[in-house]
């Protein structure tokens, strides 16, 4: 309630009631209705920027903001999955697949390395979940790195496997006379005496006793490099180049069944055994080259014998006998 003022009048020596101006009442009751306008705007403006009162607009931005950021939970886990499958795939990449085919392993730090350089998120920053946006594209980067690094890998290991299939394949791997057409093992690598000179010099392959006419078969896949009688004492001969640095040679033939330049299989039949050339009896000379040195072809059996026949066969190897050539 207002307060009521009094003043003193001289004439009739007593107070009276000053009575207010219209006008100034009615900017009283102006000011008063401007100031509870601007109390209340205020107020609720002040509301507005609070969690007390939210306006539809919010509330559904608010459920958008929790929608979102369960489903980066979600997004969270499955990387968590995606990157235990990729650490398995590359713990078996470096541990099995790379050492079986001689590579090397591929680092780790290589594999998780991050991004250097430019800052590339500053577009993600300033925001409320900056930080867990900012996160989990990081991992989401690296993940797409590491596979792209495991599938290089893969690549390369794919063009190592199919290099080594190629490879042995090529390798003399077999005997180039059945058994059931071989006399016997005549020969072996080493020191022997000469058939001829009686001298004691080194034999460079192995000598195969059959009759003429006996198949004669690759011992690894190849190109024929010379199928000739040009190479002194050898007779008729064959070479196949089989790559890798491998050659294998077969001497004193009776006939080709192959000609220069022509590939071959493992097993393919190249010619038939004869006494051409410097020999004192119908036989194979064979002898396998790896960079242009001759080494003993029994340690390239693997593929065609048991290991008694083997054993056999190592046996007259080592025998320092007389060879056929």
């Amino acid at each position: 309630m207002s307060k009521v003022k009094y003043y003193y009048d001289p004439d009739t020596l007593s107070y009276r009631k000053i009575e207010p101006k219209k006008s100034k009442r009615y900017r009283n009751i102006a000011f008063f209705f401007l100031g509870s306008f601007l109390f209340g705007l205020l107020s609720l403006i002040l509301l507005l920027n609070t969690n007390l009162i939210n306006t539809p607009r919010e509330l559904s931005l608010q459920r958008e903001v929790k929608n979102f950021e369960l489903q980066f939970e979600l997004l969270d886990k499955k990387m968590e999955q995606i990157e235990d499958v990729l650490a398995n795939v590359e713990d078996r990449d470096n541990n099995i697949y790379r050492l079986y085919f001689e590579a090397n392993p591929i680092p780790e730090e290589q594999r998780r390395a991050g991004f250097g350089g430019i800052n590339r998120y500053k577009a993600l920053e300033g925001f409320n979940n900056s930080e867990m946006v900012i996160a989990t594209t990081k991992r989401l980067d690296i993940i797409k790195k590491q596979i792209t690094i495991q599938s290089k890998s893969l690549d390369e290991i794919t063009k190592l496997a199919e290099e080594k299939e190629k490879l042995l394949a090529a390798i003399p791997a077999i005997q180039p006379l059945n058994n059931e057409n071989l006399t016997r093992m005549a020969s072996g690598y080493g020191w022997r005496s000469d058939p001829f000179t009686k001298a004691r010099k080194k034999h460079w392959g192995m000598d195969f006793t059959a009759p003429k006419g006996t198949p004669i078969y690759a011992s690894g896949d190849g190109k024929i490099s010379r199928a000739d009688n040009n190479a002194s004492g050898y007779g008729k001969h064959i070479r196949i180049d089989h790559g890798y640095g491998y050659m294998s040679l077969y001497a004193h033939l009776s006939q080709y069944n192959v000609k220069r330049g022509q590939k071959v299989k493992r097993g393919d039949l190249i010619g038939f055994v004869g006494n051409t050339g410097r020999s004192e009896a119908p036989h194979l000379h064979y002898e396998v080259w790896k960079e242009k040195d001759r080494i003993n072809p029994i340690n390239f059996y693997y593929g065609s014998l048991t290991p008694e026949e083997f054993e056999n066969m190592l046996k007259y190897a080592n025998q320092e006998n007389q060879s056929l050539d």
